[in-house]
């Protein structure tokens, strides 16, 4: 974390940097009569420097009147555009384009978000917190969940307003709330999994006793609805290092209510006794497919991640202890696979994810087949069947479930997968492995057979499919030859 000098003069450049926008905007609304004041994650990033186009603003003026400015103030600019869909809880967007030249990679847009001053109710058994406006900026700030969050910089003026030390506490990197955190916790207990997020985007360190109300009010989780909870997890895991957010999850308890894969996990030794125990490997092995992720040049990729962090949860399921002492874990990546969708399932996660997610851990063994490369290419290209279009995710899962301290083994794995990578490659320029299907298609099929569309298509197209894969490309001459005596051989 920078220190305090650093911090400012962070604030300074990046507020130079939107100034265009931004004071436009207050002119706009200092015009009509209101305040306008950048605030929350907005000044945090603006004071680490890390600043992005999305901004977020609060002012006095309701939401009506703030639906008429942004729409005034964007009218006339050829790609601007105005929403309200949030406009019950005080807040309106715009997109407003960017003028003037732009890096490489830089967004066109920035994208403003400004609410009223909110003065929430929350009541102890609501999911979601009663919306009231107020007349103040510290009452709203009071509002917020974290000091870091509840800064505020005045456009126009560029006055700054802290009214609860959260510059101090950016400085040196500690999670705390305006009021007391049981307070702030019971009025939306989802932010005790948002200080598990920051622990692991910002590297920051929650005070002790904001530990201690996560861990007293872990079960208080259990109100937030399911995709509230979905939305934060997703966060934590693309966040660059999520391991101590996770980490933080499990050790206050909250993991038990939204996610209990996880400390279950906690309790396994693995069988080689490489780790402290499964939890402790699945950690390592995210950081490993995050590493390979970025190594590979992919974007932060959540499927990937909730792969590498749940590929293991089987296991408990599955444990048993042998005659020599050793402990197994047999088919726990079948019965993971089942654990995986329901998880998912009641976290809301959305039907292509969850199916995703289930393959991917129930085909992460499937490479220990390999031996020491002797596979034949019926077996690459199963395995390039299998994986479907989860093939280059399954190659970085695999990869990073190597976490033997063993370095020949290590490397001997790393070797053997480079091969099989070879081959996956080799054989796709050769035959088109990503499109693999039989040499006929239905309707051929049903021309060479004289029959109409029926299961007997189907079951003649699976027995090609299988030809196809043991035997590579056979053409469509042999393949007929192939289905005709298979046709014959039913009776």
């Amino acid at each position: 974390m920078p220190d305090l000098s650093e911090v400012q003069a962070n604030a300074v450049a990046e507020l130079l940097r939107i100034a265009p926008v931004v004071e436009r905007l207050g002119v706009r609304f200092a015009d009509a009569g209101y305040e306008l004041h950048l605030v929350g994650g907005s000044v945090r990033d603006a004071l680490l420097g890390r600043l992005g186009h999305d901004l977020d603003f609060t002012t006095d003026a309701r939401p009506d009147e703030i639906e008429r400015l942004l729409s005034s103030y964007t009218s006339g600019i050829k790609g601007a555009a105005v929403w309200a869909i949030g406009k019950e809880f005080g807040t309106i967007g715009a997109r407003i384009p960017t003028e003037g030249p732009r890096d490489v990679g830089e967004s066109p847009d920035w994208v403003v978000e400004i609410t009223t001053y909110r003065a929430d109710i929350y009541r102890p058994e609501s999911r979601k917190p009663e919306v009231a406006f107020g007349d103040t900026l510290q009452g709203d700030l009071v509002r917020r969940d974290f000091t870091v969050n509840a800064m505020a910089i005045k456009v126009g003026e560029n006055t700054f307003t802290d009214p609860y030390g959260g510059l101090a506490d950016l400085a040196q990197s500690v999670l705390r709330t305006p009021g007391t955190p049981e307070q702030s916790f019971s009025d939306d207990p989802l932010r005790m999994m948002r200080a598990a997020r920051f622990a692991a985007q910002l590297q920051m360190q929650p005070a002790p006793e904001v530990l201690s109300a996560m861990t007293a009010m872990a079960d208080r989780i259990q109100i937030i609805s399911a995709e509230r909870v979905r939305d934060e997890l997703s966060k934590l895991l693309l966040a660059d290092k999520p391991r101590a957010g996770l980490a933080m999850l499990v050790a206050t308890g909250i993991a038990d209510h939204v996610l209990p894969e996880l400390p279950a996990m906690r309790l396994e030794v693995d069988e080689h006794h490489r780790h402290k125990d499964v939890f402790e490997h699945s950690l390592v092995v995210l950081d490993q497919a995050i590493d390979l992720e970025k190594r590979r040049g992919h974007a932060p990729d959540l499927i990937n991640r909730l792969a590498a962090l749940l590929h293991d949860v089987g296991k408990p399921a599955t444990r048993r202890f042998v005659d020599d002492g050793k402990v197994t874990f047999h088919h726990h990546d079948v019965v993971g696979a089942k654990l995986v969708k329901k998880r998912l399932k009641a976290l809301r996660f959305s039907s292509d994810e969850i199916a995703a997610v289930a393959k991917l851990v129930e085909l992460h063994l499937r490479f220990h087949g390999y031996g020491d490369g002797q596979w034949t290419d019926s077996a690459v290209r199963r395995y390039v069947r299998d994986a479907g279009d989860q093939l280059e995710r399954l190659h970085i899962l695999t990869r990073a479930d190597c976490t033997t301290r063993n370095k020949r083994k290590a490397e001997r794995l790393r070797r053997a997968y480079d091969d099989l990578e070879d081959r996956i490659d080799a054989l796709a320029a050769e035959e088109e492995l990503g499109a693999m299907r039989p040499d006929l298609n239905g309707d051929q099929i049903m021309a060479i057979l004289g029959i109409g569309p029926g299961k007997e298509v189907g079951q003649a197209y699976k027995f090609l499919l299988e030809q196809r894969i043991d035997n590579g490309p056979l053409g469509e001459e042999a393949a007929k030859q192939v289905l005709l005596e298979w046709w014959q051989s039913r009776d």
